[in-house]
């Protein structure tokens, strides 16, 4: 692959948080970007060099970045496949259309899982009424998720028997769904990727999560899990990268159950859990995107300390229901804290407005420093998270 060397002009579809830090990535090694998402006020679009405010399958502004740009990527796997696919007819685009049609469909995603004996957890594919009842007893109690555009816990529905399964399975108008076995977890945790066209690849430090109502919360570095688990974890990330050809950014979940890895789900882009890499390591999850996209080989990836990152939700700028700006100042007063905001122009409760991260290089006191920074600014603690 010949490289594509600054200033060349990069595309990006979808112009959220995760496509503003690769704007900024790419300008700061010297590219211009272009954005296309369909809302005018995007983040990533408000930074851009140009931004096209259009639809994700709109084949005038696809062939306008066609013509205009020397590889594009995406920032999120719900754009749709055949967009990338008509990209890819005129110019490079990774990951490519295969690699993210199987991350954006969960049918599919544990279709992939079982035919390359990766770990996974009990399942049945739910196309109809007949398929719950069908189902074996033992996916009860369970989750049922939406095999479509289900992300932050939406299309997700935990039930504890047929009858909540049929409830919840009509209450997405008979989607397509996934009906998953409820695992007894031990922790949650991410190996984040990059990987270049010709195989060679870079992990980032393993993240431990905590999620609350389905959205990731916290993110501690590196997890608190045995070496061994680790290690694990990085060769089963490695393999599915290789499995799917993939070119990019990648991002694996695994939960942790009875001590055995089993794989959650994949994200064809950065992930919300590698946003301590802007901090906290040799070379961004962002940076690594724009290099294997650009055909130069992913750089270091190592961590220079500990890190704790939690995400700011709008949520928190609603104080009995009238709309305020978090007290800031309380966390600009911790030295060890850097403060991310996202530029979204409205604050709603679950929507992802910014994280902190705080470094350090003793975990337990850096995590204690990220919990009392999240209750300085009211968030509440959850006895549950495992978080203590």
């Amino acid at each position: 692959m010949t490289a594509i060397l600054p200033p060349a002009r990069l595309g990006i579809l979808g112009g959220g948080q995760l496509g503003r830090y690769f704007v900024q990535a790419a300008q700061r090694l010297g590219y211009q970007v272009w954005v296309l998402d369909p809302d005018p006020d995007s983040p990533a679009g408000r930074i851009a060099d140009r931004h096209l405010a259009a639809g994700y399958d709109d084949r005038a502004a696809l062939d306008a970045l066609a013509a205009h740009c020397a590889a594009i990527t995406t920032e999120f796997e719900n754009v749709p496949a055949p967009s990338l696919e008509y990209l890819a007819r005129t110019v490079r685009v990774a990951p490519a259309a295969a690699a993210v049609a199987v991350c954006q469909d969960r049918i599919a995603e544990k279709a992939f899982l079982r035919q390359h004996g990766l770990p996974h957890g009990p399942y049945a594919v739910i196309h109809t009424a007949a398929d719950i009842q069908a189902a074996d007893s033992a996916l009860f109690p369970g989750i049922l998720k939406v095999a479509r555009f289900g992300y932050d816990g939406k299309g997700q529905s935990r039930v504890n028997t047929r009858d909540e399964a049929l409830a919840a399975f009509h209450a997405n108008a008979d989607k397509a769904c996934v009906l998953e076995a409820l695992l007894p977890l031990d922790a949650e945790v991410s190996v984040v990727l990059a990987r270049g066209e010709d195989g060679q690849t870079e992990c980032f430090p393993i993240a431990e999560n905590s999620h609350r109502d389905g959205i990731l919360d916290v993110s501690i570095v590196p997890a608190r899990i045995p070496a061994a688990l680790a290690d694990n974890a990085r060769q089963c990330a490695l393999s599915i990268a290789s499995d799917l050809d993939y070119v990019g950014t990648l991002a694996v979940e695994f939960f942790v159950s009875g001590g055995k890895l089993c794989v959650n789900e994949m994200a064809p882009r950065p992930h919300n859990s590698g946003h301590y890499t802007l901090d906290a390591c040799a070379t961004s999850q962002y940076a690594q995107q724009v290099r294997v996209l650009c055909g130069l080989q992913p750089a270091n990836p190592s961590a220079n300390c500990a890190a704790v990152m939690v995400n700011l939700l709008g949520d928190l700028w609603f104080d009995g229901g009238a709309l305020r700006e978090p007290d800031w100042p309380a966390l600009q007063a911790i030295p060890e804290l850097r403060l991310h905001l996202y530029g979204k122009n409205q604050a709603r409760p679950g929507r992802k407005m910014g994280h902190f991260t705080v470094l350090g290089s003793d975990l337990p006191i850096t995590l204690a420093t990220a919990m009392r920074a999240r209750r300085l600014i009211g968030v509440r603690d959850d006895s549950r998270s495992g978080l203590a």
